[in-house]
C-alpha cells in the first residue's frame, strides 16, 4: 500500500522540528569552549569537502562555474570562522560598570533556514555554522532543484557537529520535499526564528509565518563609474564580480551607469575586458528569453555563461566574451534589463552628471530595494553623497558580489544580506551569530527610588514649585483619626 507524498513530507517535517527542538536544550547548556569546538570542525569538513559540494551543485542545478562555488563554500566557512571565532555568543558578552548592566547571551531556539538554488551549499555552511556558533540547531528546506547537494551540505555538517560533541539533530534538513512540508516546518511551535533565502514569494512567506523572521529581498544593484573614477580598476572589478559564478549572487551588479564624460572610455573598457555590446535588436532577444510573467527571471537561464544564453537567442558573439551588456533608456516598463538578472547580462546607461546617476540610482534600487549598490569615484565626497541612498551597502570602489558579502570589504563575510525596512527585512547589516541570540540583561540599581522626584535636578527645574500629590517621604505616616477623616470626605463628594 503507497502513501502520499505529501502527507510523508509533513510527517517528516514534524518529526524533524520535534528533534531539533530536543537538541536545543542540550545545545543551551554549552560553553563557548564546547561551541567552539563544534564550530572549528565543522569549518574543517566544510573545507575539505568544498569542491565536492560546488561540483554537486553545478551538476545538480545547472548553475554557475564549479570553482567559484568551491570559493563560496570557503567564504561560507573558513572565512567566516575568522571573523566570528572570538565573537562572545555564550554566557557575559557585555558588561558596562558605570551604568551597572551585564549583558548575557540566550540562544533563540530551533532556527529554521529556507535555501536558495543558486548557492545551496555555500548557504546550508553558513547558516549552520552561524546558528551552532549561536547555541541554535537548525533545520533547512531545499529548494527543490537542488535538494541533493543541500542535502549533502546538511549531513556533512550534522556529522560535524556531532563528531565534536554536539547532540544529535543539530542539523535537519528535509528529505520529502513539497510546499505542505515548507509550510509545515515554519509554522511550527518548535522553530522559533526562520532565515529565509530565496525567491520573494518564499520569503514573504516567511515573515507571514507568525513569528521572527529574517529575510533577504531580490538585489538590484547598480554600479555608478563616477567622473573622476580610475575606469580601468572600475571596470575590472565590475567584470570579476558580474561574472562570478556567473551572477548567481543577489548583490552582484545589474546595471552599470556613466557618466558623458566618460562614457567612451567605459565602453573601451568594457570591450577590451570582454564585454560585447548588444544591438537593440539583440536585446530584445535575449530579454525574450530571460524572462517570464513580466520580469520573472527564467530559470532556464539563471547562471549561463554568455555563449550559451547568444546561441538560445540565436545572435553571435565574439569568442571569449565574458558578459552581455544591453543598453537602457529608463526604469521599469519597455527597460526590461532595469531588473535584477542572475546571470551574465547587464545593462547600460549613460547620464549627464552625478545628479541623473542619483535619480538613476534611486529608480533601479526600487526595483531590489534595500539591498546593495557601488560606486567607483576617487572624489570622498561623492562617496558620502550616494551613502544617502535607499540600500543598505553602499560600496565604494570594490564589485558588488565581493564587497557585499564581505570578502572584499571589512563588512562581516555573510550569505545573508539583510535590506532593513526599506526591502521589508527587520535588519539591514550582514547576518552574524550575533543575529541568533537573545540578550537578556541583569541591570543594578543605580538611583533610588523612593527619592527619584526628589534627587531628580531636572525634573525640580521644571516641577520643583508644584504641589505634589504623592507622598514625599518614605516616613510619612497617617493616624487613624486622620484616615477616617479622609474616608468621610471621599464618601461625601460620592453622594
Amino acid at each position: 500500500m503507497g502513501f502520499d507524498k505529501d502527507l510523508l513530507s509533513v510527517q517528516e517535517a514534524r518529526d524533524i522540528a520535534k528533534n531539533g527542538n530536543e537538541a536545543a536544550k542540550i545545545l543551551e547548556t554549552y560553553t563557548e569552549e564546547q561551541i567552539d569546538k563544534i564550530i572549528r570542525n565543522m569549518v574543517k569538513v566544510a573545507e575539505e569537502h568544498a569542491l565536492e559540494l560546488a561540483q554537486m551543485a553545478v551538476e545538480e542545478t545547472g548553475f554557475g562555474v564549479v570553482m567559484d562555488k568551491v570559493y563560496k563554500n570557503h567564504m561560507a566557512s573558513g572565512m567566516l570562522y575568522e571573523s566570528i571565532k572570538d565573537m562572545k555568543t555564550v554566557g557575559i558578552i557585555n558588561e558596562n560598570k558605570e551604568n551597572k548592566t551585564i549583558e548575557i547571551a540566550a540562544p533563540v531556539g530551533l532556527v529554521m533556514g529556507i535555501i536558495p538554488s543558486t548557492n545551496p551549499t555555500s548557504t546550508v555552511i553558513f547558516k549552520s555554522i552561524i546558528a551552532l556558533k549561536a547555541r541554535n540547531p537548525i533545520v533547512f528546506s531545499p529548494h527543490p532543484s537542488a535538494a541533493k547537494c543541500t542535502l549533502r551540505a546538511a549531513e556533512l555538517m550534522e556529522r560535524a557537529a556531532v563528531e565534536a560533541g554536539a547532540p544529535a539533530n543539530s542539523v535537519g534538513c528535509l528529505r520529502t520535499l513539497s510546499m505542505q512540508a515548507t509550510d509545515e516546518l515554519m509554522h511550527s511551535d518548535y522553530v522559533k526564528l526562520i532565515i529565509a533565502t530565496g525567491g520573494p514569494a518564499m520569503v514573504k512567506a516567511a515573515y507571514s509565518a507568525g513569528k521572527p523572521a529574517i529575510g533577504v529581498g531580490a538585489g538590484n544593484s547598480p554600479a555608478y563609474i563616477e567622473k573622476t573614477a580610475n575606469v580601468h580598476d572600475a571596470v575590472e572589478k565590475i567584470m570579476a564580480s558580474k561574472t562570478f559564478d556567473n551572477g548567481t549572487v543577489c548583490a552582484s551588479e545589474q546595471s552599470i551607469i556613466a557618466e558623458e564624460a566618460n562614457e567612451l572610455e567605459v565602453i573601451d573598457e568594457l570591450e577590451k575586458q570582454g564585454a560585447y555590446f548588444m544591438t537593440a535588436e539583440e536585446t530584445a532577444k535575449v530579454c525574450d528569453l530571460l524572462f517570464k510573467n513580466g520580469h520573472t527571471m527564467n530559470a532556464k537561464f539563471v547562471a549561463k555563461k554568455p555563449e550559451v544564453i547568444a546561441k538560445a537567442a540565436g545572435i553571435e558573439i565574439p569568442f571569449g566574451t565574458r558578459l552581455l551588456v544591453g543598453r537602457q533608456t529608463g526604469v521599469g516598463e519597455g527597460n526590461p534589463l532595469s531588473y535584477e538578472k542572475l546571470t551574465t547580462v547587464i545593462a547600460f546607461y549613460t547620464v549627464e552628471d552625478w545628479h541623473e546617476a542619483c535619480d538613476l540610482s534611486i529608480a533601479l534600487l526600487q526595483n531590489g530595494i534595500g539591498h546593495t549598490m557601488s560606486i567607483h569615484t576617487q572624489d570622498p565626497d561623492m562617496a558620502l553623497k550616494f551613502a544617502a541612498k535607499p540600500a543598505s551597502r553602499i560600496l565604494v570602489n570594490t564589485g558588488g558580489t565581493q564587497g557585499g558579502t564581505g570578502a572584499s570589504t571589512g563588512l562581516a563575510p555573510s550569505f545573508t544580506l539583510g535590506c532593513g525596512t526599506m526591502g521589508g527585512s527587520s535588519v539591514s547589516e550582514n547576518v552574524t551569530p550575533l543575529h541568533l541570540i537573545n540578550k537578556k540583561v541583569l541591570a543594578y540599581g543605580i538611583k533610588d527610588v523612593r527619592t527619584l522626584a526628589a534627587d531628580d535636578a531636572i525634573f525640580q527645574k521644571y516641577h520643583g514649585n508644584e504641589k505634589s500629590t504623592t507622598c514625599k517621604s518614605a516616613n510619612v505616616s497617617i493616624t487613624p483619626d486622620e484616615l477616617k477623616e479622609m474616608i468621610v470626605a471621599v464618601i461625601k463628594a460620592m453622594e
